[in-house]
């Protein structure tokens, strides 16, 4: 079986980028370690500039038809913006689309040698999986990384309300702890479903963003706002902030405090992660709250190429009774993909 990026060596077409930015360049990186030439790059009209990335001028789409002809397509960035989407399965339609996996974070490379290595625990953790979709949604996020195939995501892909109207309910007793909680988006969320709730913890590290948290937050009831990251230990670290979700990748470094879940000294009911990567150093930073309260969580999936199979296997040897689901969220490449435990 050949990965994405033995086909492109092997192919005679040219190889044209569609977007600019670290994803970009994190591709750019992978086909140059491979000898994989890359032809051009263009981006969504809105976007054109005369400009060029990478030595390469970035023209529209439309123009690198006019150049390239019978080319293939490689989505450099992620988005979960409906008309983007669509405007992706058009160019989909029209040119040879794929979008390579690349991890957030990590060096790591999700290709056919990888999982070769890992088969047999990703076949573990598929055999455990609580239901039919969580299996699909496995099964299709494996072949989406090795191929790059955006369809096997647009094939299972669920929104957001099913998780909590079907498997992960909440009640009106939860105590929610919120690791990475942005600018508030996933705090309103729950106050939106939940209704009523025992208390909100929302952690989040990066100072103007905390600051946004706290506006959009301000008329929350039992809520509790902390700026630091969650993490294995207490202390401190050194992150790098760009203004975006991405805030380990690329920006200025600033030191930050870090603290554990068992720190805190609650018995949160459900605990939300989606920390950068950093997800298995808050896992161990939370082992005796886990054990002790079992909360449900909710864990992002996809930001270094092992979570599929390192996270549902942290956790269980914590508390073996937990039953897993997998959930993917419209979202192009296989971002707002996330394990749930009850």
């Amino acid at each position: 079986m050949k990965d994405i990026w033995n086909y492109l060596k092997e192919t005679d077409k040219p190889i044209v980028l569609y977007g600019m930015g670290n994803g970009a360049d994190k591709i750019v990186s992978v086909c140059e370690n491979n000898r994989i030439k890359i032809s051009g790059v263009f981006s969504s009209d809105s976007f054109v500039r005369p400009k060029t990335f990478h030595g390469m001028p970035v023209t529209s789409y439309k123009t690198a038809k006019e150049i390239f002809g019978d080319m293939i397509v490689l989505l450099s960035f992620g988005t979960h913006l409906p008309d983007v989407i669509e405007n992706i399965k058009k160019i989909a339609a029209d040119s040879r689309l794929y979008a390579p996996d690349v991890p957030v974070y990590g060096d790591t490379l999700f290709d056919f040698r990888y999982y070769q290595s890992r088969k047999n625990e990703f076949n573990g953790i598929y055999n455990i999986l609580s239901d039919e979709q969580s299996r699909k949604v496995f099964e299709n996020t494996v072949k989406y990384k090795l191929t790059g195939d955006i369809s096997y995501l647009l094939d299972c892909e669920t929104d957001e309300d099913e998780a909590y109207s079907t498997f992960f309910r909440l009640t009106e007793n939860e105590t929610f702890l919120d690791l990475g909680a942005y600018r508030g988006d996933t705090v309103l969320a729950f106050a939106n479903r939940a209704k009523v709730w025992n208390g909100i913890i929302a952690v989040e590290p990066d100072v103007k963003t905390y600051k946004k948290l706290l506006t959009a937050t301000e008329n929350i009831c039992n809520i509790r706002c902390i700026n630091a990251a969650a993490a294995d230990i207490c202390g401190e670290k050194t992150i790098s902030v760009n203004g975006s979700r991405g805030k380990g990748a690329c920006g200025k470094a600033v030191q930050i405090k870090t603290l554990s879940v068992d720190s805190l000294g609650v018995s949160p009911t459900y605990i939300k992660m989606d920390i950068e990567g950093d997800e298995a150093k808050a896992i161990s930073g939370a082992e005796d709250t886990i054990i002790k309260c079992k909360p449900k969580m909710k864990i992002a999936a996809y930001h270094r190429s092992g979570d599929l199979i390192d996270i549902p296997k942290q956790v269980l040897n914590l508390r073996r009774d937990y039953r897993i689901y997998l959930r993917h969220n419209p979202c192009l490449p296989a971002w707002d993909t996330d394990y749930f435990f009850i």
